[in-house]
């Protein structure tokens, strides 16, 4: 970007907040390595799209893809729930985990409900507090101001204000910033490329901070949300935040970079990368599926007559792979000795594998699937 400006340190007393420029309006990009990568970003997004399209009963594999965004996301802000534990009821969390927990399980749902409401309301400040208040609702956020764009000054790093890392704009300007991303995302007026455009305003949101507490998690919770409402993806199986937390030194030193050197390209090209890269491992994730789909469906032919049952509990188990025996004699509608057999050949056939030890309440992984996730 020729002639790019971020914005401008302002003195306010004892401090000085960073005031960012407006972004709405015309952008042109002259850099050949980002236009490269955007074509190649373009390429590999547009093949995860049609890919998902072929992939029959692609709906049962998507929560799989939100808890691995959600563990992920929140493990950067310093969470240390892991998938197999996010999988688990709350009553089986060891107290000092639970609030980690409850924080992953609030990023399902507000995801699961910000995705939703696109078939109601625009990509918007709207949008982005109603998610906002899902996400903070009950947890250790609960106090700031869940919903609602922050009253005070919050800083970046740093034990005070005083030794901060990075000072968001003041406050009282938050309402105009968010106007004007607003605006940019939706601007039909001026061309600029949609990639382009959600890193832009991944960065002005960072950098706007407009909550006292989440603005990490729904910063790039919104890059999906986006990519779904301008069309780019018809399913939310693309998410950055694994990409973001292998790289989380760059991803910060990058977003500083724009700040404090006016170098959008890096993180443009920083960006598209992580498009590529996460847009790549989700194709793979999704060819693993499906060869453990053919694998499992020959394991479960030599159950013979029982092997109708044992598909019903397999396909509950893509949408969420745990599980104990009263579970599999709810959705299949067998005697409890005939669920605790389809249990049992299931485990004999490597499918389940038991987690507890314990001789009653036992639970079950389906441990191959969540593999393809938690080694991806």
């Amino acid at each position: 970007m020729k002639n790019f400006k971020s914005g401008t340190y302002i003195n306010q007393g004892s401090y000085k907040s960073f005031q960012p420029e407006l972004i709405s309006g015309k952008w042109v990009i002259d850099n050949m390595e980002v236009l490269s990568l955007l074509s190649q970003a373009d390429r590999q997004l547009g093949r995860l799209d049609m890919y998902s399209e072929y992939i029959p009963n692609i709906d049962l594999f998507i929560s799989m893809h939100v808890l691995k965004e959600a563990t992920q996301s929140s493990k950067i802000e310093g969470t240390k729930t892991n998938i197999e534990e996010a999988l688990l009821n709350r009553e089986d969390i060891s107290e000092e985990k639970r609030d980690d927990w409850e924080e992953i399980q609030n990023y399902i749902a507000a995801l699961n409900k910000a995705i939703e409401k696109l078939n109601e309301i625009p990509f918007s400040s709207r949008l982005i507090r109603q998610t906002h208040e899902i996400l903070l609702s009950g947890v250790r956020g609960k106090r700031k101001l869940p919903g609602e764009f922050r009253s005070s000054q919050n800083w970046i790093g740093g034990a005070s204000i005083s030794d901060a890392t990075f000072i968001p704009p003041i406050h009282t300007t938050i309402n105009e910033y968010m106007g004007d991303l607003e605006k940019f995302a939706h601007d039909n007026e001026h061309y600029f490329p949609e990639l382009l455009k959600i890193a832009l305003i991944h960065y002005q949101f960072e950098t706007i901070h407009p909550f006292l507490d989440g603005n990490g998690r729904v910063g790039r919770l919104m890059i999906t949300l986006y990519l779904v409402e301008k069309g780019l993806l018809k399913k939310p199986i693309l998410y950055l935040s694994d990409f973001f937390e292998k790289n989380r030194t760059l991803y910060y030193d990058n977003l500083m970079k724009v700040r404090e050197k006016q170098n959008i390209n890096q993180w443009f090209k920083f960006f598209l990368v992580g498009v590529i890269e996460t847009a790549k491992n989700s194709i793979s994730t999704f060819d693993k599926i499906l060869k453990l789909q053919k694998d499992i469906e020959t394991r479960i032919q030599r159950l013979g007559s029982r092997s109708v049952s044992a598909n019903t509990v397999v396909k509950q188990l893509y949408q969420h792979p745990v599980i104990q025996a009263r579970k599999v004699q709810e959705i299949t509608g067998l005697s409890m000795p005939t669920a605790y057999k389809i249990v049992e050949e299931l485990e004999e056939l490597k499918v389940l594998k038991e987690v507890t030890g314990a001789k009653r309440g036992k639970l079950y992984f389906f441990k191959e699937y969540i593999d393809l996730f938690s080694t991806n």
